[in-house]
C-alpha cells in the first residue's frame, strides 16, 4: 500500500509552548484517518503544518511524495492543486454564492472556459449533496449543515488526491453530523481520496474512520484501529473513550447509534 503523507519527528513550539516533540505517522493511499488529542495538543497546528501554512522547529512533511518544506513556492502551490481542504468554519467567501465559492480555485488554477467551470462546478455541488437551489445563495443563507457540504464542494473542485479537513462535524446537530459522515465517507470510497481530518466526534470515529492516531503530551500515543485504540489502558484514552458512552447513553435512554461499526 502506497504511502500518500508521511509525517516524521516533527517538532513545533509556539508562543513559547512546545506542542509537537518528535510527532511522525503515515496516512496510506485510500485510508480514511482521524487526528485526536485533548485541547492545546496541537491538532489543528499539525493540520496546517501538513498542508504548509504552518512551518514546525523541525522534522519533515512528505506529502504526495514531495518533502512540503523543501519546496519552492511555485513547487508548494503546484502542490496544493492536489489536495483539497475544508477548514472548522467553512472559511467561504461571504460575498460569493456557493457556485462562485466552488469556482473560485477552477477560475484561479485552471484555463477551463465559463461553461466548463460552470459544469464542473454543478457536479460538485450535486457530489456534496447539496440541492440546486443552493448554487445562487451566499454562505449567511445556509444552515451549518449546508456551509460544510459548500465548503466540500469547494475542497473537490479540482480533482484533489487527498482531503484535510479540520472538526468537519463541529457546530452540526448529530443528524446533520452523520449524515455528513456518511457523505465523506462515500465520497472517498467512490473517488478513491485519501483523508485525514481532527476531530472530538467520536461518532465519526466508530463510524466512518479507518484508522484513529492519539497526540498526548506532543507525542502520539496511539496509532489504529478505533477499537484496537480503544482499548488501550492510558488515562487519557481510557476517559475519552468512558466519558463518550456514558453521554451516547443519556442521549437517547436505548445506547444506539447512526453508522457504527462493530
Amino acid at each position: 500500500m502506497s504511502t500518500v503523507l508521511e509525517v516524521a519527528a516533527i517538532r513545533t513550539v509556539l508562543a513559547g509552548q512546545r506542542l509537537h516533540d518528535g510527532v511522525g505517522f503515515k496516512v496510506n493511499k485510500g485510508e480514511v484517518v482521524a487526528l485526536i488529542g485533548g485541547s492545546g495538543t496541537g491538532k489543528t497546528v499539525l493540520l496546517r503544518e501538513c498542508i504548509g501554512l504552518l512551518r514546525p522547529e523541525s522534522g519533515q512533511v512528505r506529502l504526495l511524495g514531495e518533502s512540503v518544506w523543501d519546496l519552492p513556492p511555485d513547487g508548494l502551490d503546484a502542490l496544493r492543486r492536489r489536495f483539497g481542504v475544508l477548514f472548522q468554519e467553512g472559511a467561504l467567501f461571504s460575498s460569493l454564492s456557493v457556485a462562485e465559492n466552488v469556482d473560485a480555485p477552477l477560475r484561479e488554477h485552471t484555463r477551463l472556459s465559463q461553461a466548463l467551470r460552470d459544469e464542473v462546478v454543478d457536479l460538485k455541488i450535486r457530489l456534496a449533496g447539496l440541492p440546486p437551489e443552493a448554487a445562487g445563495k451566499r454562505p449567511a443563507e445556509l444552515s451549518g449543515g449546508m456551509k460544510k457540504r459548500a465548503a466540500l464542494a469547494r475542497a473537490l473542485a479540482l480533482e484533489p488526491e487527498m482531503l484535510f479537513l479540520d472538526e468537519p462535524t463541529s457546530g452540526l446537530d448529530p443528524i446533520s453530523a452523520r449524515a455528513f459522515d456518511n457523505l465523506l465517507r462515500t465520497l472517498c470510497d467512490s473517488l478513491g481520496l485519501t483523508a485525514l481530518l481532527t476531530t472530538h466526534d467520536l461518532d465519526t470515529l466508530w463510524g466512518m474512520v479507518d484508522r484513529v492516531v492519539v497526540l498526548h503530551g506532543g507525542r502520539v500515543i496511539a496509532d489504529g484501529p478505533v477499537a484496537e485504540v480503544a482499548r488501550i489502558d492510558h488515562e487519557w484514552i481510557r476517559s475519552y473513550f468512558t466519558a463518550h458512552v456514558a453521554a451516547r447513553g443519556t442521549a437517547d435512554g436505548n445506547g444506539s447509534g447512526n453508522g457504527i461499526r462493530g
